[in-house]
This record gives C-alpha cells, sequence and structure tokens, in this order.
C-alpha cells in the first residue's frame, strides 16, 4: 500500500513541475497505477534524471521541544539560499527556521527563554565549529547583526505556501553592512562563505 508514502510531498522536480509539484509519493503511485510506491519513487528518480527535491511529514512536536532543550543542541538549518523565483514548494524552513524558533518556540509555547534561544542560534554553534569571530557582540568581531522585535517575530512560510518572509525583523547586518533595512533588502551582498579554525584548504 501507500501508507507511509502519503506523507513524502514533491517539492521540486527537475521538469514538468505542475504534474508533481504538491503532490505526494503515494498520490503519483496511485494514478500510476502502482501496486508500490518503491517503484514510483525509482521512476520518478530516472524520469528526472534525479532532480526530486521532497517535504516528509514524520516529526512530532514533543520531540522538536525536547532536541531544543538539550543543552548540547544549537539551531540551525540545512536549507540553502533561495527565492521566490526558484518556485517549487521548497519546506518552509528555507524561509522561517529561526523565526519560527523565535515565535513559535519561544513566545508561543515557552520551550525555551529568548536568551538561550539566541545563544543556541549564535555564539553556541561559532564555538563548536570553530569560527572564533563569529557568533558575538563585542570589539573585534564581526558585525553579524539581527535586530528584531521578539513580541512580533515569527514565520509565515507554510508548506502549501513556502515562499513566504517573515515578521518581527526590521533590520539585519552582515560583515558590518546594513542588508536589511525596515524590512526591505537593500541590494548589498557582503556574505561570504565561513569555514572553522580546521579548514586545511582542500576540496
Amino acid at each position: 500500500g501507500t501508507r507511509g508514502f502519503d506523507a513524502v510531498i514533491i517539492s521540486a522536480v527537475g521538469h514538468d513541475p505542475e504534474e508533481y509539484v504538491g503532490k505526494t509519493i503515494g498520490q503519483i503511485a496511485r494514478e500510476r497505477g502502482d501496486d508500490d510506491p518503491a517503484d514510483t519513487v525509482l521512476d520518478l528518480l530516472i524520469e528526472q534524471e534525479n532532480e526530486v527535491s521532497v517535504v516528509m511529514f514524520y516529526m512530532s512536536e514533543e520531540d522538536v521541544t525536547a532536541g531544543l532543550r538539550h543543552p548540547l543542541v544549537s539551531i540551525c538549518s540545512d536549507g540553502s539560499a533561495i527565492s521566490p523565483e526558484f518556485g517549487g514548494q521548497p519546506h518552509p524552513r528555507y524561509y522561517g527556521t529561526f523565526p519560527r524558533i523565535l515565535g513559535h518556540y519561544v513566545r508561543e509555547r515557552d520551550a525555551l527563554r529568548l536568551e538561550e534561544a539566541v545563544r543556541k542560534m549564535t555564539s553556541f554553534p561559532a564555538q563548536r565549529l570553530g569560527l572564533l569571530d563569529r557568533g558575538i557582540v563585542r570589539p573585534g568581531m564581526w558585525a553579524d547583526l539581527v535586530v528584531l522585535d521578539p513580541e512580533t517575530v515569527i514565520d509565515n512560510a507554510t508548506f502549501q505556501d513556502p515562499h513566504q518572509f517573515p515578521d518581527g525583523i526590521p533590520y539585519v547586518v552582515v560583515n558590518g553592512e546594513l542588508v536589511i533595512d525596515g524590512g526591505e533588502h537593500t541590494g548589498a551582498l557582503p556574505g561570504r562563505g565561513l569555514r572553522g579554525a580546521g579548514w586545511t584548504g582542500a576540496e
């Protein structure tokens, strides 16, 4: 049957997105008359030349909250940089990971103190990765700053409509240069790739 595969949604494909994006693997399997959705997965990968991205619904709020509260857990995202022009239906984390933590888990669920959430997003991961000149605000450090309103910050991206920017973040400074001013992008592009202290230059 398709049980389990109905929790896997196609978010992007290499071609014919209107035929697949937004549908579950189980739904596509039923439309094709496939008895085994695993065959549907393999067929899609072949047809799309491996250009298939998915969103999976397997986590619980209780597990997420427990993870956030663990003292060794930092907060990050594996979402890459995209824009509304990207199209498709990417995971809402691409737009809302950090605002969701601050708005939903800190303000609404009281799962973390604001100060601890910010530490888990900034100085803690910077220290773990050996980024010695990032993560805290003090003289001599790179100025990566986010000005936010803790009473209004929230993510707006959803699984159905993921290309939505968050609220409550009027200003962002990257490497000392203002990139978000009054909630609008300034056009500045001062960011650069970061590597930890153990980087040797090998690819």
